[in-house]
């Protein structure tokens, strides 16, 4: 699947964003296993709610980061998807 800026990422039902006390680190919980991530990652999830576009979730972070971030986000978020822990509409 290719994602574009139009699309509207959510995490899948059954995964969740916590904070690992033992690694100091956040991470993204699904029943399978975990996801350890860095700031960014962490940043672009917190923003996938289904109801933003990847588009939104760029703008954003475009703010925080100083510089065009869109290509990285649609690149993180399709790993994410192919691995299904991120769904699309």
């Amino acid at each position: 699947m290719t994602l574009t800026a139009a699309a509207v990422p959510a995490l899948w039902r059954l995964a969740r964003l916590e904070f690992d006390p033992v690694r100091q680190q956040r991470v993204l919980l699904y029943p399978e296993g975990v996801v350890l991530l860095n700031d960014t990652g962490g940043a672009i999830l917190d923003l996938c709610d289904g109801r933003r576009s990847i588009a939104d979730v760029a703008a954003i972070l475009q703010e925080r980061y100083r510089r065009d971030v869109t290509a990285d986000v649609i690149d993180y978020l399709s790993q994410l998807v192919e691995r299904e822990l991120v769904r699309v509409e």
